[in-house]
């Protein structure tokens, strides 16, 4: 059974700025840059404990983006710069393009685990239950595969997908016999579904229908995942609609995917964006199987305005008309920095926003766990 983790979070935090000094400068000493993260881990994680929380992450410190890990340990992604997409910022309505790097460009192969060296130092520092976050297999595709480079490696997009699902399989099962109680995969992919435009991209730059490209989609985190469910261990995914340097790429309620995605991904708790207008209500969680589990999103990592918790309080008592209480989480809509440069708030105003879920959720559920 999954553990309920009232106050949760979505497992990436702001980066220290000696860090990203560090990072900028043309070769840089790796061993300076391994002990500043080693240091601010630590920090990171006491950071945690002391605001109430008992599910504990490094904060992706160690990775350029949530999902750099993936190209840091393969072979055949190339730096190769791909497509532009075009990103808003809240209340923004111009596009501000940008560049997406790293393309396939040879058949991809594993050099080595993609998270161990995080494990060895979280299990070492953590003062409680550890959270690994990995992105899913289907974050890939629609950003490295590029008709002409990647085609010569792979002749489809679906091809590429279903080569890097046994990557991720292992990745998945080697954190389960690390002990590693709470794995969430991260899926911004899914919002391409429910957005208009992205579902015309699909059609038109994928060659593929919306609704079988969902899914395949679904088959594919049901493979990553698949041999890894475990008791004691919670399985889990968050969706979301872009979150980096605090903008977005797409907008929609859940209701175009809601009965697939509920009904058929085998997951035990689903972590949803739910912090403004752009994420539609709560009418579509009623497809949710009995005894699953969801994490409401309802404070926003983007905005450093302060929630006000009495607001938080009545979503939670409109979400529980479809799910029972019981089977309800609070945490921010995603993480603080997708990307090594983080969303537009302060230190200080993230840690804020982590406190006000950690409060709420004491008065909602009276503990944090």
């Amino acid at each position: 059974m999954a553990q309920a983790f009232r106050a949760d979070h979505l497992g990436s935090f702001l980066r220290p700025p000696e860090v990203l000094k560090l990072r900028e400068q043309p070769g840089f000493d790796t061993e300076q840059l391994h002990k500043l993260e080693d240091d601010y881990i630590v920090r990171v994680l006491r950071k945690q404990r002391e605001l109430g929380f008992h599910i504990f992450t490094d904060g992706e410190v160690r990775r350029a983006t949530f999902m750099s890990d993936f190209n840091d340990s393969v072979e055949g992604v190339g730096t190769e710069e791909g497509a532009q997409r075009q990103w808003k910022a809240v209340g923004d309505k111009k596009g501000k393009p940008m560049d997406v790097h790293g393309l396939v460009v040879d058949k991809v192969r594993a050099k080595r685990r993609m998270t161990a060296h995080e494990v060895t130092f979280l299990k070492k520092h953590s003062p409680g239950a550890i959270k690994m976050t990995l992105p899913t297999p289907n974050q890939f595709p629609a950003i490295m595969f590029k008709k002409g480079v990647s085609t010569k490696a792979y002749p489809t997009y679906s091809e590429f997908l279903w080569d890097i699902v046994p990557i991720f399989n292992a990745e998945i099962k080697a954190l389960v016999n690390d002990g590693i109680p709470y794995i969430q995969i991260d899926a911004p992919r899914y919002s391409y579904y429910i957005d208009p435009k992205w579902r015309e991209f699909i059609r038109l730059e994928m060659g593929v229908d919306p609704d079988q490209a969902l899914d395949e989609a679904i088959r594919v985190d049901n493979a990553t995942l698949q041999g890894a469910h475990k008791d004691g261990v919670t399985l889990a995914i968050h969706l979301c609609r872009g979150n980096n340097r605090s903008q977005w790429y797409a907008q929609g309620g859940y209701d175009a995917i809601a009965e697939k995605l509920f009904g058929a991904l085998n997951v035990d708790k689903y972590l949803l964006e739910y912090d403004d207008e752009r994420s539609g209500n709560f009418d579509p969680l009623r497809f949710l199987p009995r005894g699953k589990k969801v994490v409401l999103g309802l404070v926003s990592s983007k905005l450093a305005r302060m929630e006000d918790p009495k607001d938080l309080i009545k979503r939670i008592e409109e979400a529980s008309k479809y799910v029972p209480l019981e089977d309800l989480s609070l945490s921010p809509q995603c993480g603080f920095a997708s990307t090594m440069v983080g969303n537009m708030l302060t230190e200080e105003e993230q840690w804020a926003k982590l406190k006000l879920v950690a409060d709420t959720a004491r008065k909602v559920w009276g503990t944090t766990e």
